[in-house]
Parts: C-alpha cells; structure tokens; sequence
C-alpha cells in the first residue's frame, strides 16, 4: 500500500487539501520552474537580437557601408526579425539587401554567417555573466 489509502501521508495530504492549505513544495517547484522558463525565454530572445545586430553588422561590412549606415542597418536587421517567427524573415532580408549591393552571396554563405552570429552572441552573453 505505498502512497495509497492506507499510507499515513495520504490522511495528511488529503486533509490539507480539505482545508485549502496549499500543497507548497509543489507550488513552489512550479514557480521556480515557470520562473526559469521565463528567465531562458529572455535571455534566447537577447540572444537573438544581439545575433541579428552583429549580422546586420557583418552584411554591412560586405557590402562597404559607412559606420552610420552600418550601425542603422544592424538596427533594420533587429527589426526585421520580428516580421515572422523563426530566421527566413533574416535570411531572405539579408540576401535580398547584398544582392541589390551587387554582394556575390548565396544562401549557404548568408546562413553559415547566421551559425556562425549565434554562436559569438551566445559567447557573448555568457562571458558578461
């Protein structure tokens, strides 16, 4: 009869629950847990912008604009991500803007630069913490 019926915790579970006392090692996992999710969604959404801004930054080089422009660009490229979940809106702005600069690229080299973006932003982030 482990945890059953006849288990003496199951009388003190079920009259705490009959008395509306929380159940708080439980609640606080859940907490605990719904605060982490929370805490990695935030930092993969860091992640994120910080990837876009240093490949907005690395298609300026290419395509030999000024550090204004530059640093407007990184900020276009931000943006853009927000069109549609996941990377093509970034890649098809990436490629269409070197393409229209007369930038030889193709779509491996634009995601190769994406992987390679991910990678030194997460670095990055961990480093400063």
């Amino acid at each position: 009869m482990r945890g059953g019926p006849g288990h003496p915790i199951f009388g003190l579970i079920m009259s705490r629950i009959a008395q509306g006392t929380p159940m708080t090692t439980f609640d606080e996992r859940e907490r605990a847990f719904e605060a982490r999710f929370v805490m990695d969604q935030d930092l993969q959404f860091r992640i994120t912008a910080r990837r876009n801004r240093l490949l907005g930054q690395w298609a300026a080089v290419q395509m030999k604009l000024t550090p204004e422009e530059t640093d407007a660009y990184a900020k276009a490229v931000v943006q853009a991500d927000f069109e549609e979940a996941g990377d093509e809106d970034v890649v098809r702005k990436l490629l269409g803007d070197l393409t229209a600069a007369g930038v030889e690229v193709d779509d491996a080299t634009v995601r190769q630069a994406l992987s390679d973006k991910t990678a030194e932003a997460r670095r990055q982030f961990m480093e400063a913490q």
